[in-house]
């Protein structure tokens, strides 16, 4: 990031943006998330701490430990999966990106998961170009 930000302003910079994250360090222990509203998914405290294992279903662990090697290893920088569920009686596209965190030499420093509701997005046609 370039320029000088404050706490106050990074803190409210990651709450205000539409995208839940979720930060891993490099032992895979869930060291912090973002609190924005609203939420696709509660965290509590109690995961603080955690293996990020603890926090998958089991059929999503296999693809979790590649990734997390291959980030490990530099030869993946990224992840990307999407898919649809039904919360509430309402359904909703939800989109789920990794992206390693590595220091300025290129260090693997850990990862950060971020989550987004795209069922709206994925409707959008044409343009709009006006504040309403």
């Amino acid at each position: 990031m370039r320029g000088t930000l404050s706490r106050e302003i990074v803190d409210a910079l990651l709450d205000a943006i539409p995208v839940e994250l979720t930060v891993i360090d490099d032992r895979d222990r869930v060291v912090g998330w973002n609190s924005g509203r609203p939420r696709l998914f509660e965290r509590a405290f109690e995961i603080m701490g955690r293996d990020v294992r603890t926090c998958h279903s089991e059929k999503s662990l296999g693809m979790l430990e590649r990734m997390l090697r291959e980030m490990k290893e530099g030869t993946r920088s990224s992840a990307r999966f999407w898919y649809d569920e039904e919360r509430e009686g309402a359904p909703r596209k939800v989109l789920v990106e990794y992206h390693a965190l590595r220091d300025q030499t290129g260090r693997y420093v850990g990862c950060v998961e971020a989550l987004l509701e795209i069922g709206s997005l994925c409707s959008l046609e044409g343009e709009k170009r006006t504040l309403d």
